[in-house]
């Protein structure tokens, strides 16, 4: 008999319904029998953008984990929003698999299925765009301007809908990536200000400006997806402190980072030795970290 090739990992369920008046006892009771070690409930319509207890789940999952459910729908409100969480989970190192339907990452059959389901959208994004251009075209030939004509007259019901589909696009677009900087964030505020944590998430490759942090933070708070501490105003703090805190960040953020590629961040921050020099060396660094593990800042384990 082959041996079985699965991760080892834990089988988490999440199972959703439309309404607070529906019960999810079914699909736990089939998640709990597929042999999962716990089922996260959530209440809310399929259509909805807003699904806070799947968010929670997408950050605290571990890798090597499996997030399993019932059916995809139960999960995803169409077929990209259901790759942009599979693609969320494998950059995390977890496994989905859904039980009705043909779409296990950890066989190569699940796989070929998520590819050709990838292809798909593809395909109909693609179908959308001709369409839409075909309209566009039409349109104008018969002199007809393209667009909502009630967002062009500037009628309150029609920008009121405009303006909750840009907040929930939005809210989608945060949720979609804050696993990449977040956990940033989390570990830097409120120590820093949002011009540091920016800088930092700069030197990772995302780009972020002071402002647009600050508001995705904002909007994560209101949903009930992060803590409100991380709005408080960043305390006044020595230059030399500053810097150890910010050293932290940026070792806390890439704990494979050595002492020189550390410095080497900082030098490209423009950040100047506590000395004022332009040229961080690895004992400066180690300076700085060993100050923070005195002081409780940093874990000793992890220095």
């Amino acid at each position: 008999m082959a041996a079985d090739t699965r991760p080892q990992g834990r089988l988490i369920g999440y199972a959703r319904v439309s309404t607070d008046e529906q019960a999810t006892e079914a699909q736990e009771m089939e998640l709990r029998t597929a042999g999962c070690d716990a089922v996260v409930q959530e209440h809310g319509s399929g259509t909805s953008r807003a699904r806070p207890a799947l968010s929670k789940l997408l950050r605290d999952i571990r890798a090597g984990d499996t997030l399993v459910v019932v059916r995809i729908d139960r999960l995803a409100r169409s077929v990209s929003h259901l790759l942009e969480v599979i693609e969320r989970l494998t950059e995390k190192g977890v496994h989905f698999r859904s039980l009705r339907d043909p779409i296990d990452t950890t066989t190569p059959q699940g796989m070929f299925s998520l590819q050709v389901l990838g292809a798909v959208a593809q395909l109909e994004r693609s179908l959308i765009s001709e369409r839409t251009k075909a309209g566009i075209k039409v349109a104008k030939a018969k002199g007809r301007l393209p667009g909502n004509p009630g967002i062009r007259e500037r009628r309150p019901e029609a920008l009121a809908k405009m303006t909750a589909a840009q907040k929930a696009a939005y809210g989608t677009r945060i949720q979609a990536t804050a696993s990449q900087w977040l956990p940033i964030v989390r570990r830097m505020r409120p120590d820093h200000t949002w011009d540091d944590i920016a800088r930092v998430l700069k030197q990772r490759g995302l780009d972020w400006t002071p402002e647009r942090l600050r508001r995705a933070v904002k909007w994560m708070v209101s949903e009930g997806m992060a803590d409100a501490a991380l709005l408080r105003k960043a305390p006044p703090r020595l230059p030399e402190d500053r810097l150890m805190t910010l050293v932290v960040g940026i070792h806390s953020s890439n704990q494979s980072l050595t002492l020189r590629e550390i410095g080497g961040q900082l030098e490209k921050l423009h950040e100047r030795t506590p000395r004022g020099g332009t040229k961080w060396s690895p004992s400066s660094v180690k300076n700085l970290l060993d100050r923070a593990r005195r002081s409780g800042l940093l874990a000793s384990e992890a220095v």
